[in-house]
């Protein structure tokens, strides 16, 4: 069984990595291509190229000015560790024991706009590139169009190593759809997340990103192969919902 996660925008280079194994990114070549035209642009066009403030454009331009192969533990950190928001609160990683992280390997994939697809401890240079942002490169138009061949063919190919068809999404529409979903032979399960909020079950999507992170987790430590076993889940409030569920898409709710 096969989990996807998004990446996350705030990130963590200060922390001292829990583990010093490492992998390098598989398509590493390509992101270069993509960072060197980033680093032609100006912190302005990077800041309207990426519709953010000036802070973070001169951040990110200074970035790529620095990201350079090879990839080293002194110039890179996992990517599993390094990526710091919601979902990886829920995710959790640098709390689990070692030997899941090597586990995960083959359990986990988190897509990306720079990296195309990552193994969680594959290390990464720090980076922001949303899959969504409007940049082509060669004949590709956008990063969609960039990233759906290589993104496909290997998560194709991790769903085949897993040792099983099914592919569980955690990820946002964002990313998930830089998937062309018709050429894998898999059951994809898409779970949900609901909080009660005026006495009606929404999707609110902060704690729906946590609880994606938790879920992941859940998965990695009780190594899970069978979606039969999803309805489990019980992490921060959450239980299964089987009156909102329907084939795919089972719900959780809280509150």
């Amino acid at each position: 069984m096969l989990t996807i996660l998004s990446p996350a925008k705030t990130l963590d280079f200060e922390s001292t990595p829990v583990t010093s194994i490492y992998t390098i990114p598989e398509f590493v070549d390509k992101s270069e291509k993509l960072a060197n035209k980033l680093r032609k642009l100006t912190p302005e066009k990077l800041s309207s190229l990426m519709n953010i403030s000036s802070s973070l454009a001169t951040l990110n331009f200074e970035r790529y000015q620095m990201w350079h192969q090879p990839f080293t533990p002194d110039n890179a950190i996992q990517a599993v560790l390094a990526f710091n928001g919601e979902v990886y609160n829920g995710l959790k990683a640098s709390t689990l024991p070692e030997e899941k992280l090597k586990q995960a390997q083959n359990k986990l994939r988190i897509l990306s706009g720079l990296y195309g697809v990552l193994r969680p401890l594959d290390l990464i240079q720090p980076y922001r590139l949303e899959m969504g942002t409007k940049l082509g490169s060669g004949r590709s138009k956008n990063l969609y169009d960039f990233w759906r061949i290589d993104i496909t063919k290997a998560i194709h190919r991790a769903i085949e190593e897993s040792g099983s068809n099914i592919l569980v999404n955690l990820a946002s529409n964002e990313y998930y759809k830089s998937i062309n979903t018709s050429r894998l032979k898999a059951e994809i399960i898409t779970p949900v997340f609901k909080d009660r909020n005026n006495n009606k079950y929404k999707i609110i999507t902060i704690y729906a990103k946590k609880a994606r992170g938790l879920m992941a987790r859940f998965i990695l430590e009780n190594d899970l192969q069978n979606p039969d076993d999803l309805p489990a889940f019980d992490s921060e409030g959450y239980h299964f919902n089987q009156k909102l569920s329907k084939p795919g898409y089972p719900v959780f709710t809280r509150g």
